[in-house]
């Protein structure tokens, strides 16, 4: 045999990797070697069905299989691969495919004489896969390029007319935060948030059940704690208390 011109075999898992990357592949292999002696591209019947324009135009076999199990399509090329490594005696053997799952049959195949290559396609393809081979390319995808530069570019919208600042609105009050005790006396005599006048000796029990003013404790004088919040009437011998606060929030 002229070891210039090596027997080279071309297996491709055609369900496995783009049809812009299987006419990378070939193209990068020809013109690497000279010549390819065997072409084969290994896929379900649906991939044969659509890409048969290509497969007819770059010369490559494709076998069909026709089996649902996982796998099979792997199987199916494994198989094969052994039986013409037998047969064939090629130099070197060019898997196409990104799968981790041909680690054992590249082992076979160096067995068996040959410098196994893969080729895979970028963005798929793992480091544990790229270290079992002799050498390892990653083609990278370009039909979404080719098919976004084909695309006519959308027409831009005419720009909206600027719209005049905005006046700002104007600021809201916002209600004080109310003691805590405060808010506990509202809780134990909820009347008082309505607004209404209420007897002291009725707040007062109130309190003490709520456990905010002593036995003997002065109500009045919890009250007057905070003037701005509750009223007493009358003032001199107060018997009534009002909230005069704002709304708890």
């Amino acid at each position: 045999m002229n070891p210039s011109s090596p027997r080279v075999m071309l297996l491709i898992d055609a369900d496995n990797v783009s049809s812009d990357v299987i006419e990378q592949a070939v193209q990068r292999t020809m013109a690497e070697h000279g010549a390819i002696h065997v072409r084969r591209a290994y896929c379900n019947a649906e991939t044969a069905l659509k890409q048969q324009a290509m497969f007819k135009r770059l010369s490559v076999r494709p076998m069909v299989n026709l089996s649902a199990g996982k796998n099979s399509t792997d199987i199916a090329l494994a198989v094969d691969a052994m039986d013409l490594a037998v047969a064939e005696r090629p130099d070197i053997v060019v898997l196409v495919s990104s799968d981790s799952d041909f680690a054992p049959l590249v082992i076979r195949l160096r067995e068996k004489g040959c410098r196994v290559c893969g080729i895979g396609q970028q963005g798929k393809t793992g480091d544990e896969t790229v270290a079992v081979y002799d050498s390892f390319i990653d083609l990278q995808h370009h039909q979404s390029d080719r098919a976004a530069a084909a695309k006519p570019a959308a027409k831009r919208a005419p720009r909206a007319p600027r719209r005049a600042k905005a006046t700002p609105a104007p600021a809201v009050a916002r209600v004080p935060v109310l003691p805590e005790d405060v808010l506990r006396i509202l809780d134990a005599v909820p009347e008082l948030g309505a607004g209404g006048k209420i007897e002291l000796n009725h707040a007062a029990e109130r309190l003490r059940g709520a456990k905010l003013l002593g036995k003997s404790a002065s109500s009045p004088k919890l009250f007057k704690k905070y003037p701005e919040l509750f009223a007493l009437t009358p003032e001199k011998t107060p018997n009534k208390v009002q909230y005069v606060g704002p709304l708890a929030s």
